[in-house]
């Protein structure tokens, strides 16, 4: 028996498993092409061997290519795996589904500041990474330019040439600036997507537009007025925009000083991003050095941003997300000498984009994930490899409050109870790897030495106690060594105390 072409025994399992999921049976026939899909992903997927590939590209065969992506956004298309993956078309970005998911980006991240401020931005500080180019298509460039009231223009093959300016209004609000800071990868992957950014940039700035309506433009006029100068050398500095490390290198710098203890004040860890970062990209910029004007972009800076777009990966994961979102914050903090609001961006899943804080986002990572019983144990049966990992992700936890402030108290509070004084984690922790227990107990003191956290005196003496304990463990584990044993002590150095360092960091 068949319902519209279709065998009535599909559309029974389907009811059985679906159950009240299954609306809209006046398309039952489409049932027919979800099992094809179904089955398509479940072959393919068995068709992946990425081992096999591995070795058979080593001894020099041949492998077709095929594309990369996110399969937990629908991409089936990057399956089978273990082909010679390319990971996108910069041209194409980005695409027209990019643009509709950043253009309610942009106006949720306008809309949220509006509510927790009562104005609108008129300076986005936002980190570009070329994961977010790849994996979304281009949604936060989509963003971007949403910001900037300016649109993409496709041409067929779904090919990015050029953009069109949004009237005011039609746009119905004011151009909002942005400042740029881009990782090395981005800047090397997809130069064509920065000067692409950067000519909307010198575009909308000189619009004939009132700056009240139009904040590219008002920052580019009074920085004309700062540097005294109408020329137009000047006006390619007034209008820098796009920032990034030194060519030819990577990095923020700011996670290197934040896991040396090489810091005492927000401003030493703003100094050494703005050193970092300071080089302007574009049409005809090249890298060049531009510390100066970026120092001047980002006093104006009302917030800063960054987003995610999948839960396979989040902000604790790497060092690099609070070196350069973290060091963005403290930089703009610092040159502003005022409040700057943090943002975060979610667009795991397309269909319903939004712009939370970042304490909220923080929040949620810490209880799906660090605090989760259920992934402490998935980490424990990686044994040393899963303690070093847990060490990591508390010691980002901590870059996010040095830099950021955002981290709550209770976060910390709950670090220390779960991994330091339980004994059953101690006692596994001596099993497995006792330096990484070493690390988080570290960390956890540091945090409330430098007044990061305002630690319950219970606990901090409880975590003092069990340093001795890990200090023991790891002096047993050292055998017969020359010298002292440094311990738990934290050393602070800054570059006020190495005064070859400040030399260093601006050549």
């Amino acid at each position: 028996m068949t319902v519209s072409g279709l065998n009535i025994d599909i559309l029974t399992i389907a009811q059985k498993v679906m159950g009240t999921h299954l609306v809209n049976l006046s398309k039952v026939e489409e049932l027919g092409y979800w099992r094809d899909k179904v089955k398509s992903i479940d072959t393919n997927l068995a068709a992946s061997k990425e081992i096999d590939s591995l070795l058979h590209g080593f001894g020099g065969g041949y492998l077709p290519a095929g594309p990369s992506g996110l399969i937990t956004r629908g991409r089936a298309d990057i399956l089978p795996t273990g082909r010679n993956f390319y990971s996108a078309d910069p041209e194409r970005i980005p695409t027209k589904a990019a643009w509709k998911v950043g253009q309610k980006l942009a106006d949720a991240l306008i809309a949220r500041h509006e509510q927790d401020t009562g104005r609108v931005p008129e300076n986005c500080g936002m980190v570009l990474f070329a994961t977010d180019c790849m994996w979304t298509d281009g949604e936060q460039v989509a963003q971007i330019l949403a910001l900037l009231g300016v649109e993409p223009k496709w041409v067929a093959g779904g090919r990015v040439k050029g953009f069109r300016v949004i009237p005011l209004t039609d746009l119905g609000r004011p151009r909002i600036d942005v400042t740029l800071r881009i990782g090395g990868v981005t800047r090397d992957c997809f130069p064509g997507i920065i000067d692409l950014i950067d000519e909307a940039i010198r575009t909308v700035a000189e619009l004939d537009e009132p700056c009240e309506q139009n904040y590219v433009r008002k920052h580019a006029l009074e920085q004309l007025e700062q540097l005294a100068d109408s020329t137009p050398e000047a006006w390619e500095q007034a209008t820098a925009r796009i920032f990034g490390s030194k060519p030819n290198t990577y990095g923020a710098g700011v996670s290197l000083a934040v896991h040396a203890s090489a810091w005492k004040t927000e401003k030493d860890l703003a100094d050494v991003f703005i050193a970092w970062s300071g080089y302007a990209y574009g049409k005809n910029r090249g890298g060049r050095q531009a510390a100066e004007q970026f120092k001047r972009q980002l006093t104006t800076v009302d917030l800063t941003y960054n987003k995610a777009a999948t839960d396979e990966y989040d902000i604790f994961g790497c060092c690099c997300h609070f070196s350069y979102y973290g060091g963005l914050t403290a930089a703009a903090r610092t040159q502003k000498g005022g409040e700057v609001k943090t943002y975060f961006g979610d667009t795991r899943d397309p269909q319903r984009p939004a712009v939370t804080s970042l304490s909220e986002e923080i929040n949620s990572i810490i209880r799906v994930k660090i605090l989760n019983p259920g992934w402490i144990d998935g980490m424990k049966r990686h044994g040393y490899k899963g303690a070093g990992d847990m060490a990591k992700r508390i010691t980002h936890v901590y870059g996010w409050e040095a830099t950021t402030g955002e981290v709550a108290d209770w976060v910390f509070d709950d670090l220390a109870k779960t991994y330091v004084l339980d004994k059953d984690m101690r006692k596994w922790f001596a099993e497995n790897n006792p330096w990484a227990m070493e690390e988080i107990n570290r960390r956890l003191l540091e945090a409330a030495e430098r007044g990061l956290w305002a630690a319950d005196p219970a606990i901090l003496d409880g975590l003092k106690d069990t340093y001795m304990e890990i200090e023991g463990w790891m002096e047993e584990r050292m055998g017969d060594i020359d010298g002292e044993y440094q311990g738990g002590s934290i050393d602070i150095i800054t570059a006020e105390d190495v005064p070859a360092w400040k030399a260093k960091l601006y050549k």
